[in-house]
């Protein structure tokens, strides 16, 4: 017998004649069977057939008192039918429990106990320099804390800069590293009659950074562009251009509002000098860049953009990329100028907000602050604080997100883009700061920058600035006309944001004595933003 046969034997209980294995085993041998009791009474009454009826009859009584038949064991054979209990072993049977046994506890979840639990760890966020924010504690610990600041000395003098458009470039970084270059474009909503406008943005933005990153730029229109558009636009970068048009569904008036309402409104609005109050145009652009932008089809591939107006000036070389410190430090938004807007714009945009805040309170991050949009010398309102959203830098899941889109559903089904003249800006401030936590906004105060009157110009950067700094609350109140009637806050809007000391004054001032002698009642901070640090 081969060693497999002799293995297959054992398992299944059979020899290679077929006899069964235990019928040959000694051990069973010493322990008579049934079977082999009944032969040895037969093979005894042979034997001994010439003895006398009497004692025959008197010895087979005896013997059949002794041998008394071996006791029964349990066996699930039993329990089998004959034929199936002639053709499987007891091994055989073993097997099968045993395997059965282990399908149960493989396929049977632990109970609740049992499982791993996870536990977080809060970990205090280092002190940031006066351009930052302050860091509330990260809901999850991270193995090592995010500083922006350490990002950035670790990152600058265009480290991620790539030399050509190649994908084999963007991929494989010079040290060999796989090189995870973010998903990111610059986005424009323009129009084909703007072409000098958008011409003198991408020269400057290309210039002063994106010939060293090579992002994609993303044009939007509500019609066609023309070829001299794309031909000039792609004259202008070595990036990929790309050219869109926007859903009508996106650029018309929804089926909910009514328009005679909507035209007394643009009548109304234009006659107290709402800027752009009476603009048709301007109400679908407003309405497209606070809710729709982030939902068009070309921008499914991107994590993140940024929003380039036409004729802004940039003013400064920018020596690392954005898009990557963005990713990296884990930041949502970021922003260049916080100013103030004209509350006749939109006289219900907070109270709807309220109302949002009360039916989905579940949607408001734990960790957001609301406090510096809120005026508490004006029973808590709005103050009227907002982002200037012509610059921002975003991230498109925060947009895409359950809790912006409720809220940009909200109020939309309002009508306030069109009854009254909501605008991008107010609207992602408060989306922003309701949903995002507070060390997750940036403030990109190295980038200068200018759109129409509202400029800014970061301090001590003249070897790689060609603009005059200006003070940390240059354009706060730049676009409040002089007829509007609404309350100023009692401090300027980015120091409210950036909070600390940012928020001290000078000893022994007094706002209403600046303002009784004509001032603005804004110049007693000890710090204006040009001092050195």
């Amino acid at each position: 017998m081969g060693f497999l046969e002799a293995a297959l034997s054992k398992v299944f209980g059979r020899s290679q004649e077929g006899i069964p294995v235990h019928e040959k085993s000694p051990k069973l041998l010493a322990t008579p069977s049934r079977s082999s009791v009944f032969k040895f009474s037969r093979a005894s009454t042979d034997a001994s057939s010439t003895s006398s009826s009497s004692s025959s009859s008197s010895l087979s009584s005896s013997s059949t008192f002794w041998r008394s038949p071996a006791p029964s064991r349990w066996s699930p054979r039993r329990y089998l039918p004959i034929k199936a209990r002639n053709a499987i072993s007891k091994r055989q049977i073993a097997v099968i429990v045993c395997l059965c046994l282990g399908l149960i506890v493989w396929s049977v979840p632990p109970p609740r106990p049992w499982r791993q639990r996870v536990i977080h760890i809060n970990i205090p966020q280092p002190i940031s320099n006066p351009y930052q924010v302050l860091r509330p504690i990260a809901h999850i610990p991270k193995k090592h804390p995010v500083d922006p600041d350490q990002w950035l000395e670790d990152n600058s003098n265009n480290m991620h800069a790539v030399k050509s458009n190649s994908g084999l470039v963007n991929l494989v970084s010079s040290f060999g590293h796989v090189n995870t270059r973010p998903r990111a474009a610059l986005i424009s909503l323009v129009r084909n009659s703007e072409l000098e406008g958008i011409v003198q943005s991408m020269q400057q933005l290309e210039y002063h950074w994106n010939r060293n990153y090579h992002y994609p730029w993303i044009f939007f229109n509500d019609e066609e562009f023309n070829d001299e558009f794309k031909t000039a636009t792609r004259n202008l970068t070595s990036a990929n251009c790309y050219y869109e048009v926007v859903p009508k569904e996106h650029w018309s008036l929804p089926d909910w509002i009514d328009e005679g309402r909507f035209m007394n409104s643009l009548e109304y609005l234009g006659a107290i000098g709402v800027g752009k109050g009476w603009m048709i145009s301007y109400r679908h652009m407003c309405r497209w860049n606070s809710g729709f932008f982030y939902k068009h089809p070309r921008l499914r591939d991107y994590d993140w953009y940024w929003r380039v107006e036409p004729d802004v000036h940039f003013f400064c070389d920018i020596d690392y990329d954005v898009f990557r410190f963005m990713r990296d430090n884990n930041m949502k938004y970021g922003f260049n100028m916080n100013i103030l807007d004209d509350a006749r714009s939109f006289p219900s945009l907070w109270s709807r907000t309220r109302s949002f805040i009360n039916a989905y309170p579940e949607l408001v991050h734990p960790e957001a602050d609301l406090d510096w949009l809120l005026d508490p010398h004006n029973s808590g309102d709005y103050n009227n604080c907002q982002f200037f959203s012509n610059f921002e830098i975003g991230d498109l899941n925060f947009f895409r997100g359950e809790a912006n889109e409720k809220y940009f559903d909200w109020l939309d089904k309002g009508g306030g883009f069109f009854y009254e003249r909501f605008g991008d800006a107010p609207i992602h401030t408060l989306s922003v700061a309701m949903f995002v936590p507070k060390n997750e906004i940036w403030f990109f105060r190295d980038i200068g920058y200018q759109h129409d009157i509202n400029r800014h110009c970061p301090p001590h950067s003249a070897q790689r600035c060609s603009c005059e700094p200006t003070p940390i609350d240059e354009n706060f109140y730049r676009l409040v006309p002089l007829e509007s009637p609404q309350k100023k806050p009692d401090d300027t809007c980015i120091r409210q944001f950036l909070g600390g000391h940012w928020l001290e004054k000078k000893e022994g001032w007094n706002q209403q004595g600046e303002r009784l002698f004509g001032g603005d009642g804004y110049h007693g901070y000890q710090y204006s933003g040009l001092e050195d640090h």
